[in-house]
């Protein structure tokens, strides 16, 4: 296996508000969103995949981890972070890229296919959904009143609520919580990889995550698939009790061009779950539609 190369720096997105990023590898571009209060260690085995032939491109969210909360709070929202994908593409002077979403990931690149369709090669979604993927979770709606509860919390005592996050989400009884919610596949993802999604979450602004978490559950990104032109490839988990596999076969439906997978025993962290098997099927998604030599045309 040939040394990656690495660059980690910064760019100013459009208003202001610093973005952190990395780039693995050479190649043709391929931009990796990662999920709500995500880290970037969530792609780390497509980055060292696909850093072999591609240049993987990676970007932490305005207010997650090292990129800085905006200094306008109303910037904390779906249309920001679709924003920034497109300044970080015009920082880079790329014109075109693969884009690969993971849960709100999807969201985020749906929103910003709809408004700079001109970027997009290709789109990977995995384990997405289009609308609000809480409304009617475990099939009922103790999903939604648990985090209108939370808010509400926030509002009247915000120090003491994130006090209270912090401890629960480190509490080690969150691993178990997480993979029986089917977050993870216990038997199949490390749990290093669970704790350090944990540790992260904890540590992300409260006041930041219920922002994009609200603004999560009021966008429906459902009328882009009808406009969406590109090929896309979508993947779920059979096993995902947080976005069960008919979000993933509702757009299978409704965009033109998509393939669809549905991963046996994949959890809603699919890329995580059984990495060999999803990378090479990625991999084989776009030799199939011939990246490397559309791109350059």
């Amino acid at each position: 296996m040939n040394p990656i190369s690495k660059k980690t720096d910064y760019f100013k997105s459009f208003d202001g508000t610093r973005i952190y990023y990395e780039i693995h590898g050479q190649g043709e571009p391929l931009v990796f969103a990662y999920g709500i209060g995500c880290l970037i260690n969530h792609w780390r085995h497509q980055i060292k995949y696909f850093s072999q032939r591609f240049q993987t491109i990676v970007l932490d969210y305005r207010a997650h981890h090292k990129s800085e909360m905006p200094a306008n709070h109303e910037n904390l929202k779906i249309d920001a972070l679709a924003r920034d994908l497109h300044s970080l593409m015009d920082h880079l002077q790329i014109s075109q890229a693969g884009f690969l979403g993971h849960s709100f990931g999807t969201q985020v690149l749906l929103r910003a296919y709809d408004i700079g369709p001109q970027y997009f090669h290709n789109l990977i979604f995995v384990n997405g959904f289009a609308s609000n993927p809480i409304a009617g979770m475990f099939g009922n709606e103790i999903a939604e009143k648990i985090f209108r509860s939370m808010k509400y919390g926030f509002d009247l005592a915000p120090e003491t609520l994130s006090y209270i996050w912090q401890k629960s989400v480190n509490n080690p009884l969150a691993i178990q919580l997480t993979a029986l919610l089917g977050g993870f596949n216990i038997n199949l993802t490390h749990l290093k990889d669970i704790e350090i999604y944990l540790k992260g979450i904890a540590a992300m602004d409260l006041e930041a995550f219920l922002a994009m978490f609200q603004s999560m559950m009021d966008y429906d990104g459902s009328p882009v698939f009808d406009r969406i032109t590109v090929p896309t490839l979508i993947i779920g988990g059979k096993k995902d009790s947080v976005t069960p596999q008919k979000h993933q076969e509702e757009m299978n439906l409704k965009i033109r061009k998509s393939q669809l997978l549905l991963v046996p025993y994949g959890s809603h962290c699919t890329q995580l779950d059984m990495p060999d098997f999803v990378n090479l099927r990625i991999d084989k998604f776009l030799t199939s539609i011939k990246y490397g030599e559309a791109a350059a045309n």
